[in-house]
């Protein structure tokens, strides 16, 4: 492994570390992954977060195929398909937190976005995240329901199951998966209740700025 692909290895490892101590990735649920060049290095099949280390990475090609080190999550079809939708993404994270799991049980918001523009932080860190339909983890069919999604995304709650993230690094990932967290958190305090969003000027003005995306 090259000084490059090491160093993503270690912030890899950092975020799942992380988002297992912030409560978001229960059990050995939840995988992660990270572009070097050419290669795609992934948390492996069935060991927690948490006691992620860089030899116990898996090292997949730019396809796919697993060219070294312990079989990868059964989730890197969901990856591949994150990489293709968000090309200048470098990594991709995938949670079942509770909130956001809770959630995606839900009915979408809208077509566009499983959760409302309920606060500024998750239209201007997050943006839209559609509801993808359901299909078994792990599955090509999962992946192809990310694929055939309609409208630019950079996250996504995945029906039933929990939450998707791309971003321009691993670091990055984990706060967007935050942000979707404490938003879901809110939402389903808020089911039963009346509540208010913000206005379609009011989301145009926060993504024009900060360069996420809402379709209004």
């Amino acid at each position: 492994m090259n000084s490059h692909a090491h160093e993503a290895a270690e912030e890899l490892c950092a975020v799942g570390r992380r988002a297992v101590d912030l409560g978001l990735s229960p059990g050995a649920s939840g995988n992660v992954s990270v572009r070097s060049g050419a290669l795609t290095l992934m948390s492996p099949t069935g060991l927690s977060l948490g006691d992620l280390k860089p030899e116990d990475l898996s090292v997949l090609d730019a396809e796919g195929r697993h060219l070294e080190g312990p079989a990868p999550s059964k989730e890197f079809p969901l990856h591949l398909a994150m990489y293709r939708r968000v090309e200048s993404a470098g990594a991709v994270l995938h949670l079942h937190s509770p909130h956001a799991t809770a959630a995606s049980c839900l009915p979408a918001w809208s077509a566009g976005s499983a959760l409302p523009p309920i606060t500024p932080y998750l239209v201007m860190r997050v943006g839209q995240a559609p509801l993808v339909p359901y299909a078994a983890p792990g599955s090509e069919r999962l992946a192809e329901n990310v694929s055939a999604l309609p409208g630019r995304f950079r996250a996504a709650l995945l029906a039933n199951h929990g939450s998707l993230i791309a971003a321009d690094d691993a670091a990055a990932t984990l706060d967007g998966a935050v942000e979707l967290e404490e938003a879901s958190r809110i939402v389903v305090a808020l089911q039963g209740r009346d509540f208010t969003i913000l206005t379609d000027d009011e989301v145009r003005e926060l993504t024009e700025r900060h360069g996420t995306f809402w379709d209004l």
